[in-house]
């Protein structure tokens, strides 16, 4: 059974909860176990990559960054763990991203860190699955963008908290299929 491991990282608590959110909807709607989500600042490299598949959190910071020691954090996060990840560490490993933004307050970069963690990772040979649709949000611009989609589900827990829900079981319909058959080649 392929292992799918849900990690993160957070400045405010939000990506954590939502990851525990999308964790027991796994395992409650579509029986897919899966370990406790892990904030990234605590996980060693051998520990991320002996999973096979993963749901991967970030919230974009301040001018569309990736959380990290960089952008103020106590500890570290994406910016610091992506770096000591070997050349060709993901090959043969699918990746599913969600990331939190504020398209009113910074509209211009929301959902940054989306793009920025997709092209580090894909940089490193993930398979990434779990796009999702541009409808429906008010944004002027945004590096996880591809043509009519963002490149991982989007969600604002400020102007759109109400469609959280309703967003995250969705995603998961659309990726689960694609995280869990990794191994046996579905």
């Amino acid at each position: 059974m392929t292992r799918l491991g849900i990690f993160f990282g957070t400045e405010t608590g939000r990506t954590r909860r939502l990851a525990k959110q999308i964790a027991q909807r796994l395992a409650d709607d579509h029986g897919v176990p899966v370990d406790t989500p892990a904030n990234i600042g605590r996980t060693s490299v051998d520990d991320f990559l002996a999973c096979d598949a993963f749901i991967l959190g970030t919230p974009t910071l301040g001018e569309g960054e990736l959380p990290g020691l960089d952008t103020g954090l106590a500890q570290p996060s994406w910016a610091e763990f992506l770096p000591g990840l070997p050349a060709g560490a993901l090959t043969g490993k699918t990746v599913a991203i969600f990331g939190l933004g504020d398209q009113e307050k910074y509209p211009e970069h929301f959902v940054d860190a989306i793009g920025l963690l997709y092209d580090a990772l894909t940089a490193l040979g993930a398979r990434a699955v779990g796009r999702w649709p541009t409808a429906g949000y008010t944004f002027t611009g945004s590096v996880a963008v591809d043509g009519d989609d963002f490149l991982g589900l989007a969600i604002d827990p400020h102007a759109q908290a109400g469609q959280t829900d309703a967003r995250v079981d969705a995603w998961l319909a659309r990726v689960v299929p694609e995280l869990v058959n990794v191994k046996e080649g579905v």
